[in-house]
């Protein structure tokens, strides 16, 4: 735990990033290898499904868009096009990344990132990002979208970030409305 706190702000983040790859990476080997997974790629509909609790399934679905499938990628240049945008944004992130000061901001680049890559690398081998993760209503009749490891910490960073901004900006009104009441 020593080691970690001597770690530069942008040396966390390059870490959390590279963490969060090869856990995503790791589970769609897994599925996708492990359990014969990878058969499903140019089949319709969804043959394989492990119910894990009543609201947390893990399923098989192949994702050619963006997030909750927005902008699907038919074409390989639409592919193509999509992979290269978010290896743009990564770019920009890690470019930004390098002279970051504060561990949070820091902490949850390296969740981006380490989620973007993740799902590039998916689009790039094979056409399409693959999820596994499904919460549903006990009855199965309501459903989130179907999301995978990476998604989850693209997500998770981008809170992160969102509430640091929030709380920094709370605390820097609090501070300065206490130094206008002296």
């Amino acid at each position: 735990m020593n080691a970690l706190k001597q770690l530069s702000p942008a040396r966390l983040g390059l870490l959390v990033a590279a963490a969060v790859l090869l856990l995503d990476q790791g589970w769609k080997v897994l599925f996708l290898h492990g359990f014969g997974w990878i058969d499903t790629l140019e089949q319709p509909g969804n043959p394989h499904q492990i119910e894990l609790l009543p609201f947390f399934s893990i399923v098989m679905v192949w994702n050619k868009g963006i997030s909750y499938g927005l902008l699907q990628a038919d074409t390989a240049f639409e592919r193509w096009l999509l992979a290269f945008f978010a290896l743009g944004i990564t770019g920009f992130l890690i470019w930004w990344l390098r002279g970051i000061k504060d561990t949070r901001l820091a902490l949850s680049l390296g969740l981006i990132i380490g989620g973007a890559v993740g799902n590039v690398i998916d689009r790039i081998l094979y056409g399409a990002v693959a999820d596994f993760f499904y919460l549903h209503t006990f009855d199965k009749s309501t459903g989130w979208y179907v999301f995978n490891l990476a998604d989850t910490a693209v997500v998770m960073g981008v809170v992160i970030m969102v509430l640091d901004l929030v709380i920094s900006e709370w605390r820097s009104r609090t501070r300065g409305a206490k130094e206008d009441q002296t």
